[in-house]
């Protein structure tokens, strides 16, 4: 057991510092194509490989959700995170986006009582006092240097927030990879629209143009990068479980420090590395504080 708790803890890390990595590859393309573009041709290449592997596994049948409109909502906020990130990464250092990004479970927790109907805990509001502090330091230089466009990290985090209380309302409605295929599939049109809307907008940033090769094979290597990180983690969260392997997220942070350095040459102040520390413990308490699962009954266990 402990060998597998192990090798659950070694996959999920692999998995989330993936995720950075494709960041990082995301960030490459600053200045070169339109973010709402990287962003749609990106879920793109990963709604046709998820509907092929779908259609392979499960045949016609398994696209027909029980609950369209609750996949629209899933597809709605997956576009909007995405959008919202891609678009920070763009014009902010790595590591800052990543930071208030990780707001992401604070949310959670606060949206889960009056959506859910779930009871919101103490320690949730403890939490979300200690992540607001440092969103505060982390935001301080970037918002006094980029204006409001520093926010884009926690308007991703709160739809990504929202995503993730819609896939709880729809668990247990479909098998993994249709879930997979629905929400990314249900994300294209909001994707499209936001791109095309960009295009006409007149900011030059926005322009659709025809990309160089190279971009669209970044965009392919994103999305590759991107489904080998979620299958380690489901991996990884199938031998230790979710509760075991909550912590080891925060390796992006790690990473996407590194990689920032590394690739672009920014270093983070002192107050944006406070600031993610604080925002970081505000996550391990809500870790720590949560209730263990209870065990599963003969009728099934829980996911």
């Amino acid at each position: 057991m402990q060998d597998d708790e192990r090798r659950g803890i070694l996959l999920a890390t692999a998995g989330f510092a993936t995720l950075s990595v494709g960041d990082a590859v995301i960030k490459t393309m600053a200045g070169e194509w339109s973010p709402l573009a990287v962003a749609t041709l990106r879920f793109a290449i990963g709604a046709v490989a998820l509907s092929a592997l779908l259609m392979r596994s499960e045949g016609p049948g398994g696209f027909r959700p029980s609950h369209p409109w609750l996949q629209a909502a899933r597809g709605f906020c997956l576009a909007a995170a995405s959008l919202c990130f891609f678009s920070a990464i763009y014009v902010m250092p790595l590591a800052s986006a990543m930071a208030l990004a990780f707001v992401s479970p604070v949310f959670v927790a606060l949206l889960s009582g009056p959506l859910l109907k779930e009871k919101v805990r103490p320690a949730v509001w403890v939490a979300s006092l200690v992540a607001l502090a440092g969103v505060a330091l982390v935001l301080r230089p970037n918002l006094a240097a980029l204006g409001w466009v520093a926010l884009l990290p926690l308007a991703s985090a709160s739809f990504f927030a929202l995503m993730v209380v819609a896939n709880r309302a729809s668990a247990g409605q479909g098998s993994a990879l249709s879930m997979q295929a629905f929400i990314a599939t249900a994300a294209m049109p909001w994707l499209v629209l936001a791109m095309l809307g960009g295009h006409w907008s007149g900011v030059d940033e926005l322009r659709v143009t025809m990309p160089d090769w190279t971009v669209i094979a970044r965009c392919a290597v994103v999305a590759v990068t991107a489904s080998t990180a979620h299958w380690l983690t489901y991996l990884g969260t199938m031998r230790a479980g979710a509760a075991t392997i909550a912590p080891t997220t925060y390796i992006q942070m790690l990473v996407a420090t590194f990689l920032g350095w590394w690739w672009f040459g920014d270093i983070p102040d002192l107050a944006t590395l406070a600031g993610a520390g604080i925002i970081i413990a505000a996550g391990l308490l809500l870790w720590r504080s949560t209730p263990a699962a209870r065990p599963a009954v003969a009728k099934g266990k829980d996911d």
